[in-house]
């Protein structure tokens, strides 16, 4: 039997904890779904890219979640993808559409590119964290010291999302590009972003020295 957009609103809206949104609502997202809960139902449904794009169309922050989960990256044109981001103000669902989607699809090398220029520190922010994935995979063809030249001169005056994108760029090629990493560490230790962002325990820092010297730490001990 098929599942409906108003039955899966319906459902959604029926998990939805005023605790949890509460929370959620401190970091920009509308809902109060729990993840868990939204993916358990992601995975009774499996892929269906139609109702995934109903979904989308809603404009609901729960039901673009879901479809997200439910939707076949290499299915998006490049233009959708691209008018996608720039709609998913919430930042979860900006999160999810480039890591599960837009990294998964054959238009994120130019998408990556094309948002990296957007004067929308949001769009940028997009950019920066499909270069980090990049960074971190397929470096070839990178132009890792132009990188850190635009990092030096842009990260301390970003705005907030966007300076977060940048710093884990800093970061990333730090950790895995020893022929770069003093002057990564460098840049973080004059810029200082992040340096006093709270960290629970057990967790890194954000600040990108410490972040590059832990996970470093942690590959030579591995190795």
């Amino acid at each position: 039997m098929a599942e409906t957009v108003p039955a899966l609103l319906a459902e959604l809206a029926a998990l939805e904890d005023p605790k949890a949104r509460a929370v959620n609502e401190k970091h920009g997202d509308d809902h109060g779904v729990n993840l868990s809960k939204l993916r358990a139902i992601a995975k009774r449904l499996k892929t269906q890219q139609d109702l995934a794009l109903e979904l989308w169309a809603t404009g609901d922050t729960a039901a673009r979640l879901l479809a997200l989960l439910i939707s076949r990256p290499k299915a998006f044109s490049r233009d959708e993808l691209d008018g996608m981001l720039r709609e998913a103000r919430a930042p979860k669902v900006h999160d999810w559409l480039v890591n599960y989607v837009v990294k998964k699809s054959p238009h994120a090398e130019d998408l990556r590119v094309a948002w990296s220029a957007d004067p929308d520190p949001v769009v940028a922010s997009a950019g920066w964290a499909l270069t980090t994935e990049r960074v971190a995979k397929k470096p070839d063809g990178l132009d890792l010291a132009g990188l850190l030249d635009a990092i030096e001169a842009e990260l301390k005056d970003a705005p907030d999302r966007l300076q977060w994108a940048m710093n884990h760029t800093l970061a990333q090629i730090g950790i895995e590009h020893p022929a770069h990493r003093a002057r990564a560490l460098d840049i973080g230790e004059r810029l200082e972003v992040l340096k006093d962002y709270p960290t629970p325990p057990n967790c890194t820092s954000p600040f990108a020295p410490t972040w590059i010297r832990e996970m470093v730490r942690r590959k030579e001990t591995v190795s």
